[in-house]
This record gives C-alpha cells, sequence and structure tokens, in this order.
C-alpha cells in the first residue's frame, strides 16, 4: 500500500444494556469520570486528563498497544455522555465512539445503554457486556 492511500476501516459495533443498582445521580457521575475509565474497560490501561473534554489514552487490543485522544462531545446530566477518539498521528488508523445513556428507575436503580463502535479490532460486542458488567461491580459495590 502507497503511503498516501487511506486504508479501509473495519468497523464493529454493538449495543448492550443493564441495570444498576444505584440512583441515576450517582451512575452518571462515576461513568463521567473518564480516569476511572481503567477500573471497567479493560481495554482502557491508562487516561490522562488534557483539558475539559478530551483525554489521551492508552489502548491495548489483541496484543497491540495503541495511544490515542478521546473527546467528550455530549453530556446531557443524568441521561447521556457520548464520546470518540480523534484522529491523530498516533492512531491514525483507527477510531472509536461511544454514547451512554442513563434511564432512572422506579426503585432508585438505573438502566445503562451503552453502545460503541470501533475499528480497533476484537469482539466488540463482547466487550460491551463485560464493560456494562465490570460498571455494575464497580458501583455496586460502594
Amino acid at each position: 500500500m502507497a503511503k498516501n492511500e487511506s486504508r479501509t476501516l473495519a468497523m464493529d459495533a454493538a449495543k448492550g444494556s443493564i441495570v444498576v443498582k444505584a440512583p441515576v445521580t450517582a451512575v452518571y457521575h462515576r461513568w463521567l469520570a473518564f480516569e476511572d475509565y481503567p477500573k471497567f474497560i479493560t481495554a482502557i490501561k491508562r487516561v490522562r486528563r488534557l483539558d475539559q473534554n478530551h483525554f489521551s489514552v492508552s489502548l491495548a487490543f489483541n496484543g497491540k498497544q495503541h495511544e490515542a485522544t478521546l473527546e467528550m462531545m455530549l453530556r446531557v446530566p443524568e441521561r447521556r455522555i457520548a464520546w470518540r477518539t480523534l484522529a491523530d498521528q498516533r492512531a491514525p488508523n483507527h477510531f472509536a465512539a461511544g454514547v451512554v445513556s442513563f434511564t432512572p428507575l422506579l426503585d432508585q436503580s438505573t438502566w445503562i445503554t451503552l453502545k460503541l463502535t470501533s475499528s480497533f479490532g476484537g469482539a466488540v460486542s463482547h466487550r460491551v457486556d463485560t464493560y456494562l458488567h465490570n460498571f455494575k461491580k464497580l458501583v455496586e459495590a460502594r
């Protein structure tokens, strides 16, 4: 492939949901803590805040290390958070984006729906389920 040719990325997408036994305010704020992502998103190894909406992240997929800049694109308090990776020289051929929605339930629990799209490889549907279960354990352990 020539140096200037762009490679077509294989995108994979998945959606999953889970109920967390905690009020929507607590669940929303916990998910908003990007620095805690390595605690439940197993592909993220390190997060460093650059500014209010940008983070430097180290990722590991299929035995390969990747560096990327993550941008928080949307914050609707207690309802939705959306993010994406930005194209840069550290990860020019990869893209990931996610949206997480929060729905309060009558019993003070929260219904979480996560949608994830990624070109980093691996079974995105399996990762979504793993991330949601890890997050549930993290929140409910408190």
